[in-house]
């Protein structure tokens, strides 16, 4: 399915260098804010106190947070748990306090702003829970690097597959980097948003190399950088379509899921704009130093010495 055709391919290569040198920048500025900045970790990753409140009509979340606010707390997390009624809060770790007192201080805050609230449980999680719950988001990101890589060494040829990670590894550092500087919670629905945009962003690498191993085989008389821009210009229509589409549903959880959904759908925001640009004008470029060429697609025909000259090429 196609909007458009493009007949005459852009010249995407020939601005390879800048594309490439652009990455560069925003690669070394998204590595410098999270060495100095650091991400946000969120309740998960760091211990604190989960609490559970239930309503007898469905909640104000806004109201809830503004009690919250108004009290004293910071860095907390607001969001429905089960149903529209029950509400669970997060409330980070801070010095040796008490988790029961924390709870009646949260209770009193709420009776007082947002009152018909009753207190279900109130629970502590510890650092050691939430240094685990690191580790294995971490370990997770790297089997899924390890798994991407796996993919695209047997799907495609050695080069392919080093530019692909290279894209994909680049648009995750991106996100980390926008979460370290602007300071926004980096929760496990995050994490599970850059995980998302792994999977996503080497899917786009994959059609275009596709593209291109085609067209290496099936088009005579053209140089590399010709073949990279066919086999770009050929598929921006579907890449139109593909993140286009995909960027409207999460355009709708970013402005209507509130704030439980609101970093989730910011990091598959910039993982999907990143993504197309890694796919496009990173990746395929790697693919061009690399010193991808027509010769590595063609299989080459044996001459057999001593064979007549009907049988002579095998």
């Amino acid at each position: 399915m196609e909007f458009f055709r493009i007949k005459k391919d852009i010249p995407f290569m020939r601005h390879a260098l800048t594309f490439n040198v652009i990455s560069l920048v925003t690669f070394i500025l998204a590595v410098f804010f999270l060495f100095t900045k650091g991400l946000h970790l969120s309740v998960e990753f760091t211990g604190g106190t989960l609490i559970e409140v239930k309503y007898e009509q469905s909640a104000d979340l806004e109201k809830v947070r503004g009690a919250l606010g108004k009290a004293g707390f910071s860095d907390f997390s607001v969001q429905n748990f089960g149903s529209s009624q029950d509400v669970m809060i997060r409330l980070p770790l801070k010095g040796d306090q008490n988790t029961n007192q924390i709870g009646d201080a949260v209770m009193s805050a709420l009776q007082a702003d947002a009152p018909g609230g009753t207190k279900q449980r109130v629970e502590f999680v510890g650092p050691q829970v939430g240094k685990e719950l690191a580790e294995n988001g971490a370990m997770a990101l790297l089997l899924v690097v390890i798994g991407i890589v796996i993919y695209l060494a047997f799907r495609f040829e050695w080069r392919f597959s080093v530019s692909a990670i290279i894209a994909n590894l680049h648009d995750v550092v991106i996100i980390l980097g926008f979460f370290a500087f602007f300071q926004w919670e980096f929760s496990l629905s995050v994490l599970a948003a850059v995980l998302a945009v792994l999977g996503y962003s080497v899917n786009e690498s994959v059609v275009v190399f596709d593209r291109v191993r085609e067209t290496f085989k099936k088009v005579r008389g053209l140089s590399t950088p010709e073949v990279l821009d066919h086999a770009i210009t050929s598929t921006i229509s579907r890449t139109i379509i593909t993140h286009g589409s995909t960027q409207l549903m999460v355009l709708s959880m970013l402005i209507f899921g509130g704030e439980t959904l609101h970093y989730f759908a910011m990091a598959l925001t910039i993982g999907i704009c990143f993504g197309i640009y890694s796919s496009v004008l990173v990746a395929s470029p790697l693919v061009m130093w690399l010193g991808v060429s027509r010769e590595q697609f063609i299989r080459q025909k044996k001459v057999v010495e001593g064979a007549n000259e009907e049988g002579a090429v095998v």
